[in-house]
């Protein structure tokens, strides 16, 4: 790939920025999920999110990092203060190799090492960031971009309701080391099955109950949530998924359990049957469909 060096720089925006990052050394926790963690001192300028959903955006493209081949033209898009410009590298690159990015939850983060850990789901050769995950080995860079957030458990809460599958299966892990040790709660996580189950950290006023998919995906999670007893008192809710299952549960939480969105951090991560940029295309309206519901049952 050529470069124009007279091409006039991209503007530049807020947000337009991302950081560069080493795999130093990956990990299979199970047939489905790798661990990767990255670090370098491309992850110094790196300000990490105080919530427990904290997640940052890998960026994947040849061209600028995701593998070795792309060390070179890093370089090219570099600030000085270490940042890589995701505009310029945008404007740079052709169609076909445009940058593509995924949101994966902040497993941990490392404040003396400077190391960030990142779980993958992976299916063999389907999707984007999972083969890279797959095949990814230390020295490999990649940039990344974030982090966001915007849940934690709340300590007053009477009992955290914890639910999701494979892809929320990092972010759950998280919130319940936040937990205290007198949390109450249940979790509900739905994954391919027994091989997929992962220790968790979890008080001793916790229930984990662990489902395997069976038909659709997200379906034995619905129902799993449905049948449980509901706890006294205020309840504080985490549910993430399937776009699907995550409309279902919604209308339970809301409609029939009245909790208030305060309480209640859901979110569709992926759809079945969309790749990532056709659900992100497609999510605002899916959610203002949601809310306008809520809106004609009264809800606030």
């Amino acid at each position: 790939m050529t470069l124009d060096p007279a091409a006039p720089p991209a503007p530049r925006r807020k947000g337009a920025t991302g950081l560069r990052a080493t795999v130093l050394r990956t990990e299979r926790l199970t047939p489905e999920m790798v661990r990767i963690i990255l670090g370098g001192p491309g992850l110094g300028g790196y300000e990490p999110s105080p919530h427990a959903d904290s997640y940052v955006k890998v960026v994947l493209a040849p061209e600028i990092g995701a593998t070795p081949s792309g060390a070179d033209a890093l370089a090219a898009w570099t600030t000085p203060d270490g940042r890589v410009d995701l505009e310029s590298a945008r404007a740079a690159l052709p169609p076909e190799h445009q940058p593509r990015m995924r949101t994966y939850t902040v497993r941990a983060w490392d404040d003396l090492e400077l190391t960030l850990t990142l779980d993958f789901v992976v299916h063999g050769d389907a999707g984007l960031a999972g083969p890279w995950a797959a095949s990814a080995a230390p020295g490999d860079e990649i940039v990344v971009v974030g982090p966001g957030g915007g849940y934690s458990p709340d300590p007053a809460a009477d009992h955290h309701l914890l639910v999701g599958d494979a892809s929320a299966l990092p972010a759950v892990a998280v919130a319940l080391e936040r937990l205290g040790d007198t949390a109450r709660g249940t979790v509900v996580l739905e994954v391919a099955g027994p091989e997929e189950e992962q220790p968790l950290t979890v008080p001793d006023g916790v229930t984990v109950h662990w489902v395997h998919t069976a038909g659709a995906p997200g379906a034995r999670l619905v129902e799993t949530v449905l049948a449980l007893p509901w706890p006294d008192g205020r309840v504080q809710a985490f549910v993430h998924g399937e776009a699907g299952a995550v409309r279902d549960l919604r209308r339970y939480l809301r409609v029939e359990r009245g909790m208030t969105k305060d309480d209640l951090s859901i979110s569709g991560y992926w759809r079945l049957g969309d790749a990532d940029e056709g659900w992100r295309a497609g999510k605002r309206d899916w959610l203002r469909g949601i809310e306008d519901a809520e809106a004609a049952a009264g809800l606030a």
